[in-house]
């Protein structure tokens, strides 16, 4: 049997927070669509409805039909080494805990991501939107990304991370003006006029 596993990030862009990269696991031949109605890109899904998915992730989860992880990396590794470098790491630990043998399946990534070398491997720009368990592997990073957030927002709440996720709205930039940095805030990515 072959595992394929697909693999999606969540919060590139915001000014705060860690960086989040969903794996999912499946054997090939199982049947996803049926399993999870209404399975779309999390881009495209209500919250509601992402938090309905994933709820069935959990549950196909635990009946052993998929398997999945949710890796961070945090916004003081996204200052030291860089977005794309803080991705990876996350992605490489993901892919390594569901599919230790790279020989045993294969990796389907959105966009740009790249696992390392010795899986076999298929990069699908916008697959996200095409492939199920990279579709799977968005909703299951950007619902535990968002949970992280809200739990963040209870330790800092001037900052209003439960409404926008750490990404620059308006309120968020208005806060940061008022309040300055606070440590889940990704340095280099604020540039507070002077």
């Amino acid at each position: 049997m072959t595992t394929i596993v697909g693999v999606d990030e969540a919060g590139r862009g915001p000014l705060a927070g860690p960086v989040a990269v969903g794996a999912v696991a499946v054997e090939d031949g199982f049947d996803l669509l049926t399993a999870f109605p209404g399975l779309n890109d999390s881009k495209k899904l209500s919250e509601k409805k992402r938090e309905m998915l994933f709820s069935i992730l959990e549950e196909q989860s635990c009946a052993g039909n998929v398997r999945f992880r949710v890796e961070f990396s945090s916004a003081e590794m996204i200052d030291e080494k860089g977005i794309m470098p803080a991705v990876c790491a996350a992605l490489e630990r993901g892919v390594r805990n569901l599919l230790p043998d790279p020989e045993k399946g294969k990796v389907f990534l959105d966009g740009a991501l790249r696992a390392s070398s010795e899986y076999e491997q298929e990069t699908i720009i916008g697959g996200d939107g095409l492939v199920p368990t990279i579709m799977l592997a968005s909703i299951a990073a950007k619902v535990t990304r968002d949970r992280l957030m809200q739990g963040i927002a209870k330790r800092f709440p001037a900052y209003g991370f439960d409404q926008h996720k750490g990404y620059g709205t308006k309120a968020h930039y208005a806060a940061l003006i008022e309040y300055g940095l606070c440590e889940e805030h990704r340095r280099t990515f604020i540039h507070l006029g002077s």
